[in-house]
């Protein structure tokens, strides 16, 4: 009856309000046979918020330091064993310990494989990407190794969101941006042409406007890998009219900013070898 009790547990819409089943049925989801049942269960109950604020309020962030390890231990085919304690703790009040759910998020997917992070991850997940910028920084880190792990639709629906994280609750919080340009640049290879040029190519040019100049170095070497992409890519004529906006934008800019960073640019270029020098030229 196991299987049945499983089934019918995780396909139930509220498992935290829902009182059809009984603690027996409650403690079956949590049986598995590659750890002794009373150290999962030791593990399990540390999360409980009464125990936590009793016993110690940094329980709860060592249990999730420790979750990706205790998944690996007992494999995908258990994940319904820490499912729900993998969601108590993606929604604990403390920051702390979402931030080191997320910034190991993607370790968590490679564990569980793509069925098991498009159903009960990629939730988890989108509520990262609104949370504090503490938080999000963990996605962010890592968010190249999260998307490449995600079907193509369903990769592609992050695109619309890549803008959100050039806003951050503390203006000056330029490191942020420089992740967010490192990140770009990784992402290139998992998007086509048009993609790169609909989406990131707006994001790379605000961010080699940036007032930090740490910000706007790294700027140039992702409109520099986006130029080499776009010329490799068989429709050619993104790159004709993204070289055409970098004069536009920047050489013809009013302010010398604009032009000493289409100088950088060209600079980046010419040293990655992004062009045939006849293009370049």
């Amino acid at each position: 009856n196991m299987d049945s009790t499983l089934h019918y547990i995780h396909n139930d819409s509220d498992l935290s309000t829902n009182s059809s089943f009984s603690p027996e049925e409650e403690r079956k989801s949590k049986v598995q046979d590659v750890v002794p049942q009373a150290l999962l269960d030791q593990y399990l109950s540390m999360t409980d918020p009464s125990r936590a604020q009793t016993v110690d309020t940094e329980i709860a962030k060592h249990c999730a330091y420790s979750l990706p390890g205790v998944a690996l231990t007992l494999g995908r085919q258990n994940w319904h064993c820490l499912k729900d304690t993998y969601e108590t703790l993606a929604s604990d009040m403390q920051w702390k310990v979402r931030r080191t759910l997320a910034f190991s998020i993607h370790e968590l997917a490679v564990i569980l494989g793509d069925q098991l992070t498009a159903g009960d991850l990629v939730p988890v997940f989108n509520g990262f990407l609104k949370d504090l910028d503490e938080v999000r920084i963990g996605v962010l880190k890592h968010l190249h190794d999260f998307l490449k792990l995600l079907h193509l639709d369903k990769r592609r629906e992050y695109l619309y969101q890549l803008q959100e994280f050039l806003v951050t609750d503390n203006s000056r919080n330029w490191r942020f941006r420089a992740e967010l340009a490192e990140q770009l640049i990784l992402l290139l290879d998992l998007y086509s042409a048009r993609d790169i040029y609909d989406y990131l190519r707006p994001i790379a040019f605000s961010l080699c406007a940036d007032k930090v100049s740490s910000v706007r170095w790294i700027s140039y070497k992702l409109v520099s890998e986006m130029v080499k992409k776009l010329y490799m890519a068989s429709t050619s004529t993104f790159v004709i009219d993204l070289m055409n906006e970098l004069v536009e934008k920047f050489c013809r800019c009013r302010k010398w900013s604009g032009r000493q960073t289409f100088v950088f640019i060209c600079q980046t270029i010419s040293e990655d070898d992004c062009l045939p020098m006849d293009q370049f030229a």
